[in-house]
């Protein structure tokens, strides 16, 4: 998981997500190494204003996230990272958000990983 505005830039056999809902503010489209966007696996518009980044929510948020992507709207985005998880030589997933570990990237990416032992 990487923060879009510390990007090293792109390495050897990876595949490069952006799972944010909204395009990272003051990034030109073409200067995001990004193979695809994946908003669809973020958490719900609702589900994130809840949320509002507030670190005391963040266990409630990230299991509402969960039920999201399990049952949600965007199950079938997750499904297709998990496919992509397992397909490729590594998945990176790219978000704009400040605090990357309490977020909704950090959930996906704790999820993938459990999910494909990857």
């Amino acid at each position: 998981m990487i923060r879009v505005y510390e990007d090293p830039g792109r390495h050897s056999g990876e595949h490069r997500v952006l799972v944010d809902r909204l395009w990272p503010r003051g990034v030109r489209k073409a200067a995001l190494d990004i193979d695809e966007w994946a908003k669809d696996a973020a958490p719900s518009t609702e589900l994130r204003r809840w949320y509002g980044h507030d670190p005391e929510r963040f266990s409630e948020f990230a299991r509402r996230y969960k039920a999201e992507l399990e049952r949600g709207p965007g199950a079938p985005a997750f499904e297709r990272l998990q496919q992509l998880t397992r397909g490729h030589g590594r998945l990176v997933l790219l978000t704009a958000t400040r605090d990357v570990e309490r977020s909704g990237a950090a959930v996906l990416a704790n999820l993938l990983v459990t999910e494909t032992g990857k």
